[in-house]
């Protein structure tokens, strides 16, 4: 079992219900996925989403697959079925073993890391954030990365308001960063 589910059955499912005072466990907030994507656009050669699947598979352990377009789009020069990106979703203990590579080992890494931006949620319980180079991921060999890539990881909960998803990411221990008082 992955460190990060153990922490969630044993300190933050418990955390979560008695500071919201649910009544039924199934209504306690979960992750249910995580998806990583990266959008490279038309503009690239072909290797260009070779390096992105094998970068993104390399990074999260499971296969990666390029995503086509579903219909033409001529401001964009696009033709249906031309790839303009590679995308993996993660469940389960991948997922689990994801976030703690991500939170622990990955943002620690990252030059001049202040916390993540508090307003990547979407109103409903889901949180969105961007990174912009992926060599800070172990992972990632520098000496083959041909050309800058960045990615977009989007953490899916079943809570049904920002806030109990903010509650409970921060008890994953995601580093958010503080709002300034000051818009």
């Amino acid at each position: 079992m992955p460190d990060m589910l153990k922490l969630y059955k044993e300190s933050i499912a418990p955390a979560m219900k008695e500071k919201r005072g649910y009544a039924n466990p199934m209504e306690i907030p979960k992750l249910s996925k995580i998806i990583i994507s990266t959008g490279i656009g038309s503009a690239f050669d072909k290797d260009a989403f070779a390096e992105a699947k094998k970068n993104i598979t390399m990074i999260t352990g499971q296969a990666a697959v390029i995503v086509k377009t579903k219909k033409d789009i001529s401001n964009f020069k696009l033709r249906k079925g031309m790839p303009v990106g590679v995308i993996v979703t993660l469940r389960n203990n991948r997922m689990f073993e994801f976030l703690d590579r991500l939170v622990h080992n990955v943002l620690p890494q990252v030059r001049d890391f202040r916390g993540i931006n508090p307003k990547g949620f979407d109103g409903r319980g889901n949180y969105n954030m961007g990174m912009t180079d992926i060599s800070v991921f172990t992972e990632i060999d520098l000496d083959k990365l041909k050309r800058p890539m960045g990615i977009n990881i989007c953490m899916v909960t079943t809570a049904k308001t920002d806030d109990e998803a903010r509650d409970l990411l921060t008890l994953f221990e995601m580093p958010f960063a503080k709002e300034s008082g000051s818009k």
